[in-house]
């Protein structure tokens, strides 16, 4: 047996298996808050957006604590079309979180009396805490957006939004790419699955993930045409590529999010994307990685507006 050479945890073309997981599990530590980064804040956002609780994670077995899980919306009526937003699919991106609170905090009164907002904050605190893209079992939550779902994350979300009583219009995935993708998670997403990890250039900016069976096109160029006021959109590397994927058109790229598993894919909705920012860039500031992320939201509220909807 030969060890990984890309990850120090299990044997090169073997996937792990529960003495692995465990060994990586036993790796995680807490810290940062949810409560305290989390909660604290989402008590600030105006009593005209409603917090339901949809469900709660219980990791005490884990050496970690039991998260409520929140979603907040307006008062949801026929008459609009409705818009969710989601950030913290994974725990670690930080302006996903904190984009999604800000946004909550700041911009959605001004448009409530148009949309039906349904806003999701932190889909998987315990990846926050531990700044983590995985849960504790190893699994990541946006590959499994499925029926049946095996991740707690994601089956808690499938479950609240098939109780929605009215059709998504367009849905707003709050992300970041960091340098941590390839130091950290893509060599142990590798070594997990007993491949071979091959890292790609991470993109120096902001950039949107559309879904290819309904790209959308001009909802996406809608957005990273706002967001450039804010932080520069990534430029697409030698190849043409974004992630490893062809750029569709400047700082978009475009994946299978339903096949997937996806976040994004969860719904029917025509508009989709998945943001991402660069935090790591020392041409963008933590602040306005979280502005980006407000940005995204509002510009596609916009756009659709515009749209007549």
């Amino acid at each position: 047996m030969t060890a990984n050479p890309d990850y120090d945890i299990g044997v090169a073309g073997q996937k792990w298996g529960d003495a692995e997981k465990t060994q990586w599990l036993g790796r995680q530590r807490i810290q940062r808050s949810y409560q305290q980064q989390v909660l604290a804040k989402l008590e600030q956002v105006t009593a005209q957006f409603t917090r339901q609780q949809y469900g709660e994670l219980d990791y005490r077995q884990y050496g970690a604590d039991r998260y409520p899980l929140y979603a907040f919306s307006n008062d949801l009526a026929a008459d609009k079309v409705t818009v969710l937003v989601t950030g913290g699919v994974h725990g670690y991106e930080t302006s996903g979180v904190q984009g999604a609170i800000r946004f909550l905090q700041t911009e959605a009164a001004n448009y409530s009396d148009h949309f039906n907002l349904v806003v999701l904050p932190c889909i998987s605190p315990w990846g926050y805490e531990t700044i983590n893209r995985w849960n504790p079992l190893a699994l990541d939550p946006n590959r499994n957006f499925t029926a049946d779902s095996p991740v707690a994350e994601s089956a808690a979300v499938v479950r609240f939004l098939q109780q929605l009583s009215l059709p998504v219009l367009a849905h707003i995935d709050l992300h970041e790419t960091t340098d941590s993708d390839n130091s950290e998670f893509r060599p142990a997403k590798a070594a997990r699955d007993g491949e071979i990890n091959t890292n790609w250039d991470i993109p120096d900016g902001f950039y949107v993930v559309g879904d290819s069976a309904k790209p959308a096109a001009d909802f996406q160029q809608a957005i990273n045409q706002a967001v450039g006021n804010v932080t520069q959109i990534a430029p697409a590397d030698s190849n043409g590529c974004l992630i490893g994927e062809p750029i569709s058109q400047p700082g978009v790229v475009n994946y299978p999010k339903k096949a997937l598993g996806l976040c994004g894919g969860i719904t029917d909705a025509p508009y989709v994307t998945t943001t991402e920012v660069y935090p790591d860039s020392p041409n963008a500031s933590p602040e306005q990685c979280i502005l980006a992320q407000v940005t995204a939201i509002t510009a596609a509220l916009d756009y659709l507006k515009a749209q007549g909807y």
